[in-house]
Protein backbone atom coordinates (compact mmCIF):
# COMPACT_ATOMS: atom_id res chain seq x y z
CA UNK A 1 0.00 0.00 0.00
CA UNK A 2 1.21 3.48 -0.81
CA UNK A 3 -0.16 6.82 0.44
CA UNK A 4 -0.39 9.99 -1.64
CA UNK A 5 -0.76 13.69 -0.83
CA UNK A 6 -1.35 16.40 -3.43
CA UNK A 7 0.46 19.71 -3.06
CA UNK A 8 -2.45 21.40 -4.91
CA UNK A 9 -5.47 19.98 -3.05
CA UNK A 10 -6.53 21.31 0.37
CA UNK A 11 -5.05 19.66 3.43
CA UNK A 12 -7.23 16.93 4.93
CA UNK A 13 -9.25 17.99 7.98
CA UNK A 14 -8.06 14.90 9.89
CA UNK A 15 -5.27 12.37 10.08
CA UNK A 16 -5.58 10.64 6.70
CA UNK A 17 -3.95 10.78 3.25
CA UNK A 18 -5.55 12.22 0.15
CA UNK A 19 -5.35 8.77 -1.45
CA UNK A 20 -4.10 5.26 -0.94
CA UNK A 21 -3.09 2.80 -3.65
CA UNK A 22 -3.76 -0.91 -3.15
CA UNK A 23 -2.86 -3.08 -6.14
CA UNK A 24 -4.04 -1.18 -9.20
CA UNK A 25 -6.84 0.63 -7.31
CA UNK A 26 -6.61 4.13 -5.93
CA UNK A 27 -8.95 5.05 -3.07
CA UNK A 28 -9.48 8.76 -2.46
CA UNK A 29 -10.45 10.03 0.96
CA UNK A 30 -13.50 12.30 1.03
CA UNK A 31 -12.82 15.39 -1.10
CA UNK A 32 -14.56 18.71 -0.56
CA UNK A 33 -14.47 22.07 -2.34
CA UNK A 34 -11.99 23.95 -0.10
CA UNK A 35 -8.97 25.54 -1.80
CA UNK A 36 -5.38 24.82 -0.76
CA UNK A 37 -4.18 27.21 1.94
CA UNK A 38 -7.53 28.96 2.35
CA UNK A 39 -10.11 28.77 5.14
CA UNK A 40 -12.88 30.22 2.98
CA UNK A 41 -14.95 27.74 1.02
CA UNK A 42 -15.90 28.66 -2.57
CA UNK A 43 -19.45 29.95 -2.71
CA UNK A 44 -20.13 29.73 1.06
CA UNK A 45 -21.28 32.68 3.15
CA UNK A 46 -21.03 32.04 6.90
CA UNK A 47 -22.57 33.98 9.76
CA UNK A 48 -20.60 35.18 12.82
CA UNK A 49 -21.11 31.76 14.46
CA UNK A 50 -19.66 29.85 11.50
CA UNK A 51 -23.06 28.60 10.34
CA UNK A 52 -23.95 28.57 6.65
CA UNK A 53 -26.09 31.58 5.66
CA UNK A 54 -26.02 30.73 1.96
CA UNK A 55 -23.99 28.73 -0.53
CA UNK A 56 -23.55 28.30 -4.25
CA UNK A 57 -23.63 24.60 -5.18
CA UNK A 58 -22.29 25.31 -8.68
CA UNK A 59 -19.08 26.87 -7.35
CA UNK A 60 -18.68 24.02 -4.87
CA UNK A 61 -19.16 21.37 -7.58
CA UNK A 62 -16.50 22.87 -9.83
CA UNK A 63 -14.10 23.24 -6.89
CA UNK A 64 -14.58 19.67 -5.65
CA UNK A 65 -14.06 18.24 -9.16
CA UNK A 66 -10.84 20.27 -9.48
CA UNK A 67 -9.61 18.91 -6.14
CA UNK A 68 -10.35 15.34 -7.24
CA UNK A 69 -8.32 15.96 -10.41
CA UNK A 70 -5.40 17.31 -8.36
CA UNK A 71 -5.38 14.23 -6.15
CA UNK A 72 -5.69 11.80 -9.05
CA UNK A 73 -2.79 13.43 -10.88
CA UNK A 74 -0.58 13.48 -7.76
CA UNK A 75 -1.32 9.78 -7.30
CA UNK A 76 -0.42 8.66 -10.83
CA UNK A 77 -3.98 8.37 -12.12
CA UNK A 78 -6.35 10.61 -14.05
CA UNK A 79 -9.96 11.72 -14.37
CA UNK A 80 -10.53 9.14 -17.13
CA UNK A 81 -9.53 6.34 -14.72
CA UNK A 82 -12.32 6.97 -12.21
CA UNK A 83 -14.46 3.84 -11.81
CA UNK A 84 -16.69 4.71 -8.84
CA UNK A 85 -17.89 7.98 -7.29
CA UNK A 86 -19.92 8.35 -4.11
CA UNK A 87 -21.49 11.78 -3.76
CA UNK A 88 -22.59 13.25 -0.45
CA UNK A 89 -24.98 16.20 -0.69
CA UNK A 90 -26.40 18.06 2.31
CA UNK A 91 -29.54 19.12 0.42
CA UNK A 92 -30.65 16.62 -2.20
CA UNK A 93 -33.93 18.41 -2.97
CA UNK A 94 -32.32 21.79 -3.73
CA UNK A 95 -28.95 20.69 -5.13
CA UNK A 96 -29.31 17.40 -7.01
CA UNK A 97 -30.50 18.86 -10.31
CA UNK A 98 -27.66 21.40 -10.45
CA UNK A 99 -25.09 18.84 -9.31
CA UNK A 100 -26.30 16.28 -11.86
CA UNK A 101 -26.08 18.82 -14.71
CA UNK A 102 -22.50 19.80 -13.78
CA UNK A 103 -21.51 16.17 -13.19
CA UNK A 104 -22.74 15.33 -16.71
CA UNK A 105 -20.49 18.05 -18.16
CA UNK A 106 -17.42 16.58 -16.43
CA UNK A 107 -18.26 12.96 -17.26
CA UNK A 108 -19.19 13.06 -20.95
CA UNK A 109 -16.71 10.35 -21.95
CA UNK A 110 -15.85 8.44 -18.80
CA UNK A 111 -18.94 7.48 -16.86
CA UNK A 112 -17.97 5.82 -13.59
CA UNK A 113 -20.49 4.08 -11.37
CA UNK A 114 -22.11 6.61 -9.04
CA UNK A 115 -24.09 6.70 -5.83
CA UNK A 116 -25.55 9.95 -4.51
CA UNK A 117 -26.77 10.20 -0.93
CA UNK A 118 -28.04 12.99 1.26
CA UNK A 119 -26.32 13.54 4.61
CA UNK A 120 -27.36 15.89 7.39
CA UNK A 121 -23.88 17.42 7.71
CA UNK A 122 -20.28 17.19 6.57
CA UNK A 123 -17.15 17.86 8.69
CA UNK A 124 -16.79 21.44 7.45
CA UNK A 125 -19.52 23.87 6.27
CA UNK A 126 -19.70 22.44 2.76
CA UNK A 127 -22.64 21.17 0.71
CA UNK A 128 -20.85 18.43 -1.26
CA UNK A 129 -18.14 15.83 -0.77
CA UNK A 130 -16.94 13.06 -3.11
CA UNK A 131 -15.48 9.65 -2.32
CA UNK A 132 -13.78 8.15 -5.38
CA UNK A 133 -12.10 4.99 -6.59
CA UNK A 134 -9.87 4.98 -9.69
CA UNK A 135 -7.51 2.59 -11.40
CA UNK A 136 -3.81 3.31 -11.66
CA UNK A 137 -0.98 1.40 -13.29
CA UNK A 138 1.16 -0.58 -10.80
CA UNK A 139 4.29 1.28 -9.65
Amino acid sequence: MKKFQSDKAPDPVGSYPHAKKVGNLLFLSGVGPRKKGMKEIPGVDLDQNGQIKSYNIELQCHAVFQNVKYILEASGSSWENLVDVTVFLTNMKSDFETFNRIYSEYFKENQPCRTTVEVSALPTPIAIELKCIAVVAPI
